[in-house]
């Protein structure tokens, strides 16, 4: 069985020139609700040719270019701590600021790892760099990168409550262009004064003080703030040529995200044992756009709203499925529109939501060879994921039981006919 081992673990300051922020960057109060489930974590795979440089260029490279990009997200490099005079949890940053580096190597063939179907969930969890969240001050940011046969992986580690997954793939994608030596497309903003929610800063401290009042412990009612990682199958589909109509005929002009999650959902229902009652979805939107002001894309925070949608499970199991789970979800969709703000306290939105029936979509962008979400803790949680050529998605999901992957599947592949 491969391993990962740990070979060097060094930091990146962050350079003289970088902006820092004058005082520390309070979080608002849809970031405070991330304190107590801290850790986004991805994990990017590459593989190589012959013209790929040597793996110690590679580190040499992705070093100096994080250290360019850390001048525009200096605060990434900061770390979150607990304001007590205020009340408020925020991003410190200082003049000694760096991120953690961490280089690591697997004898695992890197191309068997991005495309097996059912892959080595031990391995991948390796390939991302550890960092304790459950004290502030906490680090916000450490990246890694791990030597395989034939290629490399780029691990990101960042708190949940600085950064959602838009916020994560800025980042990425300007340290990818830093490493080409090309200018970042969207320049990073730390302002948080730019997301209007009502009740401001109060609203944010009140926050803290219901979902972690054991601060610098991050906890929840006394509990550890940890997602103990369930260790569940995850398989990968690719979906392609998504603008085509499969089986039962879905409401007019369908998004890519609406096929996508009516596909899920659909599968999801029918390959677990019969209920009667409700089935549940659960999803996140990006609310940068949608709220009054926009805050800019270039936005550096957790800006995210929640909607839960619900359907009889029958109607999931019955003729007309597709259409009824995309008319379903799309009305969700027009409802986070109407009000963008409406659904930005999940916890309150998934207090009497059922665990056993939900599923839990979530959503990044990226174009490596694979792009894959370690923390993936839920029994049937999806993640999707823009494929390498940008034509499809690439579709990462999680259960616990093979024989309800295995029905997944089949209803996945039958429902694509």
């Amino acid at each position: 069985m491969s391993q990962v081992r740990i070979v060097d673990a060094s930091y990146v300051d962050v350079p003289e020139t970088a902006v820092r922020p004058p005082g520390p960057i309070k979080l608002t109060a849809m970031e405070a609700l991330w304190i107590v489930i801290p850790v986004l974590q991805h994990v990017l795979l590459y593989e190589g040719d012959d013209d790929t440089p040597p793996f110690d260029a590679i580190v040499q490279s992705l070093r100096s270019s994080l250290a360019a990009t850390l001048r525009s997200f200096a605060p990434l490099a900061g770390k979150l701590v607990h304001l007590e005079e205020t009340g408020d949890v925020g991003i410190s940053c200082s003049a000694s600021d760096s991120v953690r580096f961490v280089v690591a190597e697997c004898d695992a063939d890197i191309g068997r790892l991005a495309g097996d179907e059912e892959h080595d969930l031990r391995v991948l969890e390796g390939l991302v760099p550890e960092v304790d969240m459950s004290l502030l001050p906490t680090p916000v940011l450490a990246v890694q990168a791990t030597r395989f046969q034939g290629g490399v992986a780029v691990g990101v580690t960042v708190h949940h409550g600085v950064a959602d997954g838009r916020a994560l793939w800025t980042f990425v994608e300007a340290w990818a262009a830093a490493c080409r030596g090309e200018t970042p497309a969207t320049t990073p903003c730390f302002d948080r004064s730019l997301v209007k929610l009502p009740g401001g800063e109060e609203l944010a401290r009140s926050v803290v003080r219901k979902v972690a009042p054991n601060l610098p412990s991050p906890s929840l009612n006394g509990e550890t703030q940890h997602v103990k990682r369930q260790k569940v199958k995850v398989k990968k589909q690719r979906i392609v040529n998504l603008g085509e109509s499969h089986g039962a005929p879905l409401p007019h002009s369908p998004s890519t995200f609406t096929i996508i999650v009516v596909l899920a959902w659909t599968c999801s229902a029918r390959c677990k044992p019969s209920l009667e009652d409700d089935a549940q979805l659960f999803f996140f939107a990006n609310s940068r756009g949608r709220l009054v002001p926009p805050v800019d894309k270039g936005y550096i925070g957790a800006c995210l709203t929640g909607c839960v949608s619900k359907l009889p499970v029958p109607e999931l199991r019955g003729d007309r499925a597709l259409a009824a789970a995309a008319s379903t979800v799309q009305d969700g969709i027009h409802k986070v529109k109407e009000d963008p703000v409406a659904g930005w306290n999940f916890y309150m939105l998934m207090a009497d939501a059922s665990m056993g029936r939900m599923m839990n979509i979530s959503g990044s962008s990226g174009k490596p060879m694979r792009t894959e979400p370690i923390t993936m803790n839920h029994d049937g949680q999806v993640a999707l994921m823009r494929s390498r050529d940008g034509r499809g998605v690439q579709v990462s999901l999680s259960l616990l039981r093979p024989a309800h992957m295995d029905a997944f599947k089949s209803n996945f592949h039958e429902l694509l006919k």
